[in-house]
């Protein structure tokens, strides 16, 4: 009997607070502003991330091909200049071999990590339409 009465009054509390609140949920423009914003901030995301990886790519391209220059001027012009190369030149010339090596992997690497940035940024533009890229400094120029 003493479990039925508590029951009641537990049943009974209850409703009385759920009375005092009742459900509300927010208008739909603010939802949708809500998943705008969210939408933005992770192509804000990809597109900083994107430029990042073109700037390291031009970068080190740049410095690649300067690489490749000075490797040039250490070779020599003559075909058996080689056999009687200095030391020093030789030295020199395998440190150029392992950076334009080096330099040639990463720029493999951000190749492909642009790619795959450029597919998720066209999947996200495919899935969310409604959503503009924001504007960066970067794009813009400033």
């Amino acid at each position: 009997m003493f479990q039925l009465f508590l029951r009641a009054r537990v049943h009974n509390f209850l409703r009385s607070q759920s009375n005092n609140r009742e459900f509300k949920t927010r208008l739909a423009d603010r939802d949708a502003e809500t998943d705008r914003v969210r939408i933005a901030s992770i192509m804000a995301a990809i597109q900083t991330v994107l430029d990042d990886a073109e700037k390291e790519k031009a970068g080190l391209s740049r410095r690649v091909d300067d690489a490749l220059a000075l490797a040039a001027v250490t070779m020599g012009a003559a075909t058996d200049e080689y056999l009687e190369r200095e030391s020093l030149n030789d030295h020199h010339q395998s440190l150029f071999n392992l950076e334009i090596k080096n330099g040639e992997r990463r720029l493999s690497e951000l190749a492909t990590m642009i790619s795959h940035l450029k597919f998720i940024k066209a999947a996200m533009l495919t899935r969310f339409p409604d959503s503009k890229l924001p504007m960066l400094s970067s794009v813009r120029g400033e």
